[in-house]
């Protein structure tokens, strides 16, 4: 069965208004670091991005940071990171982020945070992948989405259970670091290792 070997972190490029985004990131980086478990990330030196990778390397753990050119080119880049991949675009960053991933979690963030897990979110529901995805949801950060997902589903707009804290749903919420790891080692004992490593569509 699969293993947690790495984790694919989608947070801000800031840090928040909230103390308490920026002690979960940099908590979470801790348990993974303590855990031997991989960050794979999108490469920054900033906000909640930031805090989480330098997290994991103070703590003695491993770090893939993931960047396109043109953000690369702006100086946010990690050069700290001991990993960095440079793509040409963000759609090669974020193909690559979901292969080299065993799972995937959101910390608060803005756009880019939802668009991205949002993204793996759909990939699950359309059957594309087993990876496990979770919504870490600090303070109550994610209540508007849950709340939005849970009105689609009422409608009739999503057509099975979809969030949950079954291990047979494609999205866990949890309001705690402590919780992440071993959540998600239990999620992914679950599946078998061939249904992890199935590809996303290469076009996506």
């Amino acid at each position: 069965m699969a293993e947690l070997g790495s984790l694919c972190v989608y947070c801000g490029a800031n840090p928040g208004a909230a103390p308490a985004y920026a002690d979960a990131a940099a908590k979470l980086g801790a348990a993974m670091a303590s855990s031997g478990v991989r960050l794979v990330y999108g490469g920054g030196s900033v906000g909640l991005m930031g805090i989480v990778a330098r997290s994991v390397m103070s703590h003695g753990g491993n770090v893939t940071g993931i960047i396109p050119q043109f953000l690369k080119d702006r100086e946010i880049m990690l050069r700290e990171v001991p990993d960095l991949v440079v793509t040409a675009d963000m759609h090669e960053r974020k193909r690559l982020m979901f292969q080299r991933s065993d799972a995937f979690i959101a910390l608060p963030g803005g756009i880019g945070t939802l668009e991205e897990v949002v993204e793996v979110m759909t990939w699950a529901q359309l059957d594309q992948h087993a990876k496990p995805v979770m919504i870490l949801n600090i303070d109550g950060f994610w209540n508007p989405l849950i709340e939005l997902f849970r009105r689609m589903a009422a409608e009739g707009f999503l057509n099975k259970a979809f969030l949950g804290s079954h291990t047979d749903l494609p999205v866990e919420i949890v309001e705690s670091v402590d919780e992440v790891i071993p959540h998600l080692r239990a999620r992914l004992a679950a599946v078998p290792r061939k249904e992890l490593e199935q590809p996303v569509d290469a076009r996506l």
